[in-house]
């Protein structure tokens, strides 16, 4: 009765760990690929310039976008048109410290949709309003 006895306890003692460490490698794989999509804003094909200004401050700060197709965020948040872009933007910065924005805007939009939001963003009581560019590929 003893030997059996013992059996029963080193056969609860061997755990297989090898699905746990499957599981844990998938879970992983599937973090690695998601959290670059994360990150990622709006896909925005900045303009090329000499001496672009530095991306780091910008990083901290809200980024007002407009993309390839006209469309307009605030952050992430899409918008519907500069009118509605005052009362999100008022919305955002009322509890925040930092109230400066950057405008991201894609180098195929018009210059009349950049005024607009520029104007929107005036008109919501920004007043340190910086412009984001790349530099030139070598």
């Amino acid at each position: 009765m003893n030997n059996r006895s013992n059996q029963r306890r080193s056969a609860l003692a061997d755990i297989n760990v090898t699905p746990f460490v499957d599981v844990m490698l998938v879970l992983l794989i599937i973090f690695m690929v998601t959290a670059p999509m994360l990150e990622k804003g709006v896909d925005v094909d900045l303009p090329q310039v000499e001496q672009a200004p530095n991306l780091e401050a910008a990083q901290e700060s809200l980024i007002v976008s407009i993309d390839a197709q006209n469309r307009l965020f605030v952050g992430r948040q899409q918008v519907d048109s500069p009118a509605k872009m005052v009362a999100v933007l008022q919305q955002v910065l009322k509890d925040k410290e930092n109230k400066d924005v950057y405008l991201e805007a894609d180098r195929r939009v018009a210059y009349e949709q950049v005024v607009q939001v520029l104007a929107a963003v005036r008109k919501a009581g920004v007043t340190q309003l910086g412009m984001i560019a790349t530099e030139p590929e070598l």
